[in-house]
């Protein structure tokens, strides 16, 4: 069952910066998803109008089918938690806690027992009589998510809420957000900007660009079988290789090289202008030339600890593998790398769709 529906949401900014554009998305139910995209692609846009800090220029936003478009933040019972927190300095901890229960004209001993339950949940009880300043980003970070908590609310919207934490730090939060997220069993919607984080956390995820949605789908999806140039490009902790090419006869020729055409592309017919995309993962350096293979000279190494991620120049092309730890070859070598099979895959360059 779908718990948000957006439909046709556009989004139009004064001076016609077009944030969103009649975009389409369904999360489901108890589901964590994250929204990736570049800088200025709008998921912060999309996130703060889900919320109704935004509004939408047209187009509708549903929470379990009900229709909350026009509705007010507070009315929608979500709960948002921002990049830098958004804590009030001149409050402790529990203040910050209880701020938002007060606001809504909780009990005395309702606004205790919620906050005794977040706080012990988020194992912050020690810190509930210190302001924000005498606290660590981390723990500022699980203030915020026990603000968030106590309200009970039926979606969490994240805004990049790891992005202030130092890398090792991100990492334990990140652990803890994916586990509290599956205890509470609460939609979350999280935008982040680190891919990494959003292929870790999210059940499914969509990838934005100028407005629009580009691939909606689970991290593995992503990862293996991106739908188009665009995310091809994005994904990846190291960037794909995409080679433009040609189809012949049955094979994809780059330049001086040729490949399969992969099982996916038994619609690409000679002539078309292609690109061939295969990550560096997915290519070995082997001892010799041949069909398939890739030969040329090594311009650059990369140390990525347990192994090594090799540029070679094949003619002009630049074309990136792995090597393992011990094996690495030298600035200047001949080298050979070639695609592991059944792990390339092969894009119509008109329209930079998968075929």
């Amino acid at each position: 069952m779908s718990f948000v529906s957006i439909e046709k949401i556009t989004k139009v900014f004064p001076g016609g910066v077009r944030a969103l554009d009649e975009l389409d998305l369904e999360i489901k139910d108890g589901e964590f998803f994250a929204l990736l995209g570049p800088s200025g692609c709008g998921k912060t846009t999309l996130l703060r109008t889900l919320g109704g800090l935004e509004s939408s220029t047209s187009g509708t936003i549903s929470f379990e089918g009900k229709d909350v478009t026009f509705l007010t933040p507070g009315a929608r019972n979500i709960a948002m938690v921002f990049q830098d927190y958004a804590l009030y300095p001149h409050m402790n901890v529990l203040e910050n806690i209880s701020y938002p229960l007060k606001v809504r004209k909780f009990s005395k001993e309702e606004i205790n027992k919620r906050v005794t339950q977040a706080s012990e949940a988020l194992s912050i009880q020690m810190l509930l009589d210190r302001k924000p300043g005498q606290i660590s980003g981390g723990q500022q970070q699980r203030v915020a998510v026990a603000r968030a908590m106590a309200c009970t609310p039926s979606l969490y919207l994240f805004d990049e809420p790891l992005s202030n934490l130092d890398a090792r730090l991100r990492l334990e939060a990140r652990t803890f957000l994916k586990q509290l997220q599956r205890e509470l069993g609460v939609t979350t919607i999280l935008v982040t900007h680190d891919q990494s984080e959003a292929l870790a956390l999210a059940d499914r995820m969509a990838v934005m660009d100028k407005g629009r949605i580009k691939q909606v789908g689970s991290p593995a999806e992503f990862f293996h079988k991106p739908a188009n140039i665009f995310v091809a490009s994005f994904i990846g902790s190291t960037p794909m290789n995409l080679l433009d090419g040609l189809v012949n006869d049955g094979k994809v020729v780059i330049g001086s090289m040729t490949f399969d055409i992969p099982e996916h592309a038994s619609t690409a017919r000679t002539g078309d202008q292609v690109v061939f995309g295969v990550r560096p993962e997915y290519v070995s350096l082997v001892s010799g030339p041949g069909s398939g293979i890739a030969s040329g000279v090594v311009k650059v190494t990369e140390n990525l600890g347990t192994h090594y991620l090799v540029t070679a120049d094949c003619n002009g092309i630049l074309v990136r593998g792995t090597a393992p730890d011990g094996s690495e070859p030298a600035m200047g070598d001949t080298v050979h790398l070639k695609p592991e099979p059944g792990r390339s895959l092969l894009y119509n360059k008109t329209s930079e769709d998968l075929y």
